[in-house]
């Protein structure tokens, strides 16, 4: 990259690292597009996280001979060794010290190294950035890796000293407000103002963090902005009563803004709302005030709506307490061969493990991370079971079992799924977020009563509760493809439809090079989807929400 003297902040901030690092490494599906199973379904991995980056630019290069660069930075990422653009800032007139409003978005995947290159160019024209009349004014690259790890570090530099971390934001909620204001004054000598609004937020360092940059309303004293979306981490870091600074301009076309007013509030004073009631603000210019003894104000601005939109994730579920609860079934039909012969599915090789077994340690350690007690319950089916034998351990338990009981079959599947799901109902009804259930179906062949099984995901799509199925062997999986639902909604034998899809089915054969890895990453995939989705259609929020986890933050419900 070229070195020039350009400072370039981009500034981020991200909620929830310490466990967010856990799950993206577990979530994620990087081996997916070398499965012919997966190819083309949802790219190459699962984002755990959206990342907003809002860029900054310090003692840009001066290329125009009448005023001041016209900087925009472009946002570049690497697929495949070529450099694409992805998003871009607005253009902003006659400045070197730039705050960009506009919020650069990308998705978040762990275990690849996203590469980031950010070019700042001076804009010459309406012409797409980078074209022989637009000046380069320099960029730099990190990987978005690194920014999140200057974040941990508390803003302090690790790589570039021109670059350092101060937000990246989740999608976890936002707020909708819509601002007005009323005579305001009049900074033009042949015409009226044209004034826009910024909301800076107060960090704790005392720093001022750009939120949101309305749009200009020309030739008018008494503007009615857009409404406007912003997360709640970027308004105010989740603390209702941390201190905004808002700003009113009146625009210039060259860069040279006239001030027209400020006012301070906080969030806490925003939710003061209510329906016919609006919240209103003196608009202040400290120097007037100094020197007019009857001034009052500048104009008034007025927030005349707020909406509170509250979206839990996955994360805040678990980390307020959400246990996992995790059961695996196993199929002991007859079609898996007699586990004496090396040629059966069940065959205990003492030097490689089956797969049935590689199948259930891979999906077993990554459910037991959710999981409180580390006991897992095992259920068998399809078998004539020895009596009074007792369960300890599920490894343990599969391999002690194999010389005590006689495979058999049908392949019922729907008994299994309807024991879980009534657990999974409990006796009352469910109040709270503390428990999900996840059901891990091991089978070798096509289900033999299809129609209660249907029926029994159907009623089992109520509860808070996921079904995984693996198919072992070769046989043809073609009903358990039906059952996964993703072609199309599943519905009982009556006709009614699942409420929500809860089904994973994945052959393991399409995992037989790759690591046991790919396949958990595979078959947890739509968990966290599915979570949220029970506990959103009931109305349940976190039992403990992170972002009510400590004093002054925002209380709400889901929407």
């Amino acid at each position: 990259m070229q070195k020039t003297q350009n400072v370039a902040y981009a500034c981020l901030h991200y909620k929830q690292w310490k466990i967010s690092a856990v799950e993206c490494k577990k979530r994620v599906m990087g081996e997916r597009n070398s499965i012919p199973h997966l190819a083309g379904i949802g790219g190459p991995a699962a984002c755990v996280s959206k990342v907003e980056l809002r860029v900054s630019c310090r003692s840009l290069l001066d290329r125009d001979t009448l005023n001041k660069s016209d900087p925009c930075v472009m946002l570049m990422v690497q697929n495949q060794g070529q450099w694409t653009e992805l998003d871009r800032t607005e253009v902003i007139k006659s400045n070197l010290n730039p705050v960009f409003a506009k919020v650069l978005m990308l998705d978040y995947y762990f275990e690849e190294v996203q590469k980031l290159r950010f070019e700042v160019y001076d804009i010459h024209g309406t012409h797409s950035i980078g074209t022989r009349d637009d000046d380069f004014l320099g960029g730099v690259e990190c990987t978005l890796g690194q920014v999140i790890q200057l974040a941990l570090s508390q803003l302090i530099p690790i790589l570039f000293p021109k670059i350092h971390a101060e937000e990246i934001s989740g999608n976890n909620g936002y707020v909708e407000l819509s601002f007005c204001a009323k005579k305001l004054d009049d900074k033009d000598l042949f015409s009226k103002s044209d004034p826009f609004l910024e909301i800076y937020r107060i960090n704790d360092d005392g720093t001022e963090q750009l939120v949101h940059r309305t749009e200009v309303i020309k030739n008018n004293l008494n503007p009615v902005w857009e409404p406007f979306k912003v997360s709640l981490i970027s308004l105010c870091s989740c603390d209702d009563e941390r201190k905004l600074k808002c700003l009113v301009w009146d625009y210039d076309s060259r860069g040279k803004h006239d001030f027209i007013g400020e006012f301070y509030t906080n969030f806490k004073e925003m939710q003061k709302i209510s329906s016919g009631n609006k919240v209103t603000w003196d608009c202040i210019n400290p120097k007037y005030k100094l020197k007019k003894k009857n001034y009052k104000n500048s104009g008034l601005v007025i927030l005349s709506d707020l909406k509170l939109h509250r979206v839990y994730s996955f994360l805040d579920y678990i980390m307020g307490g959400c246990q996992i609860h995790f059961t695996v079934a196993i199929d002991f039909t007859a079609s898996n061969g007699d586990p004496r012969n090396s040629c059966s599915l069940h065959y205990i090789n003492p030097y490689q493990p089956n797969e049935y077994l590689k199948a259930l340690i891979a999906v077993g350690e990554i459910c037991q991370d959710y999981d409180s007690d580390k006991r897992f319950s095992a259920l068998g089916f399809g078998a004539r079971i020895p009596p009074n034998y007792e369960i300890q351990g599920v490894v343990e338990a599969y391999q002690n079992c194999l010389p005590k009981i006689q495979l058999y079959g049908p392949t019922n599947v729907a008994p299994i799924i309807s024991r879980i799901a009534k657990l999974a109902a409990g006796k009352e009804p469910i109040k709270d977020a503390s428990l999900y259930h996840i059901l891990l179906i091991l089978t070798d062949g096509v289900v033999t009563d299809m129609a209660d099984t249907r029926e029994a995901i159907v009623r089992a799509s109520y509860q808070p509760m996921s079904i995984i199925i693996v198919g072992v062997g070769n046989a043809d999986f073609t009903d358990m493809e039906i059952l996964d639902g993703d072609d199309g909604v599943l519905r009982s034998p009556k006709g009614e439809p699942v409420l929500r899809d809860i089904v994973q089915f994945v052959p393991f054969r399409d995992f037989k090079t790759a690591s046991p890895a790919a396949l958990a990453k595979c078959v947890l995939a739509e968990v966290p989807k599915q979570v949220v989705e029970y506990f959103s259609h009931k109305a349940i929020p976190p039992i403990n929400p992170v972002l009510n986890s400590t004093p002054n933050s925002i209380a709400n419900t889901p929407e």
